[in-house]
């Protein structure tokens, strides 16, 4: 099971440096081109074997202008609602603030395990100054100097220390597990009480988990599967739901977690930058993709022109990744919702699929041979030989090559196209590997 660490604090007390210095050392997922804002605020951590979602919340208040008590109260309440662990970071420098206190005062009443992270120690003479957050009353506060990195590693074995016990869940079988994901009010409770339908009795939840439940397993129309629920679709919190950057953070979760995602998109409205945050989190994890255009039933003219650009617009907002399916679909009427799974699960067989080597290398080899990858400094850069990994999360390819380092990234663009061409890996990302021969 994934945890989730939550950052929460005040403005300029160093959240985002303590968040790219717990990350990056460590970090081989956050990868610049995806130009989404929000990249900058969700990591993984892998710290002495045990990895955890680090979530900078300060990142996800949507205008970060008005930054009263209540943006702050709403982070602190969604870390509080989300999270396994709580940093709460304070400023050795400033001392403490009123908002610090009333962050404090929640954070008490939560029974959540806390950290205070004293931040701007940047050097020893003021490790003292920080016995002044002992009157939080949330245990000793924790030196470290976001910007120079010191005693960060100290920090990170607290935080692997206080991380609940691995509750690794049992899962009966290995089933395809899918997530369905998009903004409120995309339509995702509305498709998933149309798959369970009246028939409540062919869903079996599975218990012990942190979070109500979250697999639920499902079979129905001949297929077998386990659905995972967004955190949160049953229970409605405390929290008013209307707050976008809740649905990124209750995603999180249910993507980690899941085989295949089911992006939905509301026809009315078309992909806004949220669906793109949503995305960008997908991608970051290496999972399938089902994008599905829902209330389709609210669209008036239907035809194959109208389909057609609905289809390259999306395609063009999610690009570099385009081979991916696009449904068009109704939860409400119940329109196209099996072919729902039915291709979700055609996904998962993608990500599962094998290549023979010699397959492989009978169709690669050619085109390679034809469009080689560009010479460097008059030396001719030879690729000998391919073969797929053994199945890991997501179908890899490795070429042997004699001068791996440069062949750059658009010639990797063009092997994996190349390999889309002539093998069904639609909806699954593809890992291209150069290694030396």
């Amino acid at each position: 099971m994934g945890n989730i660490v939550a950052i929460v604090g005040r403005p300029n007390v160093g959240k985002s440096t303590l968040f790219n210095r717990l990350t990056q050392s460590h970090q081989a997922i956050v990868n610049d081109e995806a130009g989404t804002t929000r990249d900058r605020q969700y990591g993984k951590v892998d710290w002495t074997g045990r990895e955890f979602s680090l979530i900078d919340t300060g990142g996800w208040v949507v205008n970060s202008e008005d930054v009263f008590e209540e943006e702050i109260n709403k982070q602190v309440q969604v870390a509080i609602e989300e999270a396994d662990v709580i940093l709460f970071v304070v400023d050795v420098l400033n001392g403490i603030t009123d908002l610090d206190v009333e962050v404090a005062k929640i954070l008490r009443r939560s029974k959540k395990p806390v950290i205070v992270v004293a931040n701007k120690a940047d050097n020893y003479e003021l490790h003292p100054s920080a016995a002044e957050f002992y009157s939080f009353g949330l245990g000793d506060p924790f030196c470290v100097s976001a910007i120079n990195g010191s005693y960060s590693g100290d920090l990170l074995d607290k935080i692997v220390e206080t991380l609940p016990d691995d509750k690794t869940e049992v899962l009966e079988e290995e089933l395809p597990r899918i997530a369905i994901i998009g903004r409120p009010n995309a339509g995702k409770s509305s498709l998933i009480n149309a798959f369970i339908g009246e028939e409540r009795h062919i869903v079996t939840d599975i218990a012990g988990t942190t979070r109500d439940s979250i697999y639920t397993k499902y079979n129905k129309f001949d297929l077998n599967f386990y659905l995972v629920d967004t955190a949160g679709i049953r229970k409605k919190g405390k929290v008013n739901e209307d707050l976008e950057y809740y649905s990124v953070i209750r995603s999180i979760r249910a993507i980690e977690n899941s085989d295949v995602c089911v992006l939905m998109v509301d026809a009315t409205r078309g992909i806004e930058s949220q669906d793109l945050n949503i995305f960008s989190l997908v991608q970051k994890n290496k999972k399938g993709l089902v994008v599905c255009v829902n209330k389709w039933d609210l669209v008036e003219e239907k035809s194959q022109v109208v389909i057609d650009s609905y289809t390259n617009a999306i395609r063009e907002r999610l690009a570099p990744f385009t081979d991916f399916p696009i449904l068009f679909i109704s939860a409400l009427t119940k329109q196209r919702i099996l072919k729902v799974l039915e291709t979700a699960k055609e996904v998962y067989d993608n990500r599962q699929k094998r290549i023979p080597t010699a397959k492989l290398n009978e169709i690669m080899l050619p085109i390679i041979e034809n469009y080689p990858p560009p010479a460097w400094k008059g030396k001719y850069i030879k690729i000998k030989y391919i073969t797929q990994l053994p199945v890991g999360a997501v179908p890899s390819f490795v070429f042997f090559a004699n001068l791996p380092q440069w062949i750059k990234e658009p010639y990797k663009r063009f092997l994996e196209n190349k390999i889309r061409e002539n093998w069904d890996f639609t909806g699954t990302p593809i890992n291209i590997f150069i290694r030396e021969k």
